[in-house]
């Protein structure tokens, strides 16, 4: 696994944290619409405008989608932009509701 991308249970153990990351859905509005993490932002344009206007570039930001191909994606593209603490969840949320909240739906 390279340090562009987080496991399940790390990220588990992040959001049960105090000072949990940013989530940043990289979805399709539908996706979303069916299941997501606690928090997370869908990545719209505006969202994404505000992300690279407005957020801190050390700001700890965990992208995620359905598989972890888009998330990464994503990921490579905000490094790209001068963000420094982003990564992108492996296996995206499918691989988290099989691995940690089996309560998620699944699609």
């Amino acid at each position: 696994m390279s340090n562009l991308e987080i496991t399940s249970a790390d990220l588990a153990e992040l959001l049960k944290n105090g000072a949990p990351p940013r989530l940043l859905d990289i979805r399709q509005p539908w996706e979303f619409a069916v299941v997501k993490l606690e928090g997370a932002h869908l990545a719209t344009q505006e969202k994404v405008d505000e992300v690279l206007q407005q957020w801190e570039r050390n700001t700890p930001i965990i992208c995620y989608c359905h598989h972890g191909v888009r998330s990464l994606q994503a990921t490579v593209f905000l490094r790209q932009q001068g963000f420094t603490n982003v990564r992108s969840l492996r296996g995206g949320i499918n691989a988290y509701a099989q691995e940690v909240d089996p309560s998620l739906p699944r699609y």
